[in-house]
């Protein structure tokens, strides 16, 4: 996406004969379920599958209805969302989606995936003539829960106006992008400045803990200065009394998304020092354990580590 056509637009709501009712949700775990849940109460009616099934049980019990699989989703849906964990799990969904030969159909793709993977998947839809989008998300789970979330929209814009009121259902905000792909660009470019931002949150909440002052303290009062972050405020409160065992994105989870960024970053031979430096902090979390703590757990690692 070169600087000259990186200007973004807002979406806005086209008028259709045919509004979107009927949402699927592919994948209710931490974010799946919270966007469900979102857009069940913006009034759509919302089925979903997930292979595990305790995350089945939840959805039902929010109110939303079970579907067998990935196939069986598509029957009646309008819109598919995924929320995935790998591109094995994508590719096996589109394949099912696929044979159910639902022209109509529109695939939101909001996972953190290579490029190269989704485009797979979209092609395998689209000779069957059903339309996927590359929208990727900014936000953790628990902003997710309070629909605290920017889409990263990209693929056809008819498609993108078209699903503007999906989005307003669970997000805060979305932008079109322009081309399939740009999503997951600007969805790396953000989650580079997550793990510098999440890492360096640690080391000021930890020097501030070594001098007396509780990190409820500091992330309430440097949240409001300069110092400022969304990963401060986000992560901060969960980096004090072992926070981190509620998982808002799991540090075994975040390892995917750290290789993606290392290989963009590698591709486009681009230096990135600071977020090379918190590579070993998110390796060593893994090794003391945290793979399924929230990211918070870099607190853990930097503690130990100076004791």
């Amino acid at each position: 996406m070169s600087a000259a056509r990186a200007k973004t637009t807002r979406s806005k709501t086209p008028q259709t004969s045919a509004p979107i009712e009927r949402i699927g949700m592919l994948g209710v775990g931490i974010m799946g379920l919270a966007m469900a849940v979102n857009l069940m109460k913006a009034g759509f009616a919302v089925t979903g599958y997930d292979p595990d099934p305790k995350a089945m049980k939840r959805l039902k019990a929010a109110g939303g209805k079970a579907c067998k699989s990935a196939a069986d989703l598509a029957i009646d849906a309008q819109v598919i969302i995924c929320s995935l964990p790998s591109p094995e799990a994508l590719m096996d969904a589109a394949q099912q989606i696929a044979r159910c030969g639902q022209r109509s159909l529109l695939v939101v793709e909001t996972s953190t995936l290579d490029v190269a993977d989704k485009t797979a998947a979209r092609d395998a839809l689209k000779a069957q003539g059903i339309v996927m989008l590359d929208c990727p998300l900014s936000g953790t789970g628990a902003q997710a829960i309070n629909k605290d979330l920017t889409v990263y929209a990209s693929g056809p814009k008819a498609a993108i106006q078209k699903l503007a009121p999906v989005f307003a259902g669970f997000s805060k905000n979305s932008f079109d992008l322009g081309g399939f792909g740009n999503g997951m660009k600007m969805k790396l470019m953000a989650n580079l400045l997550v793990a510098i931002h999440n890492v360096s949150t640690a080391e000021a909440l930890l020097l501030g803990q070594r001098w007396g002052i509780r990190p409820q303290d500091a992330v309430k009062v440097l949240s409001d200065g300069a110092g400022g972050s969304r990963m401060l405020q986000m992560r901060g409160p969960l980096m004090e009394g072992e926070g981190w065992n509620t998982a808002t994105m799991k540090v075994g989870i975040w390892q995917k998304d750290m290789k993606l960024i290392a290989a963009a970053l590698a591709e486009a031979q681009v230096p990135a020092p600071l977020f090379a430096a918190t590579v070993p902090i998110y390796n060593a979390a893994m090794a003391l354990g945290h793979a399924e703590h929230d990211t918070a757990a870099v607190f853990d690692v930097l503690s130990r580590m100076s004791s």
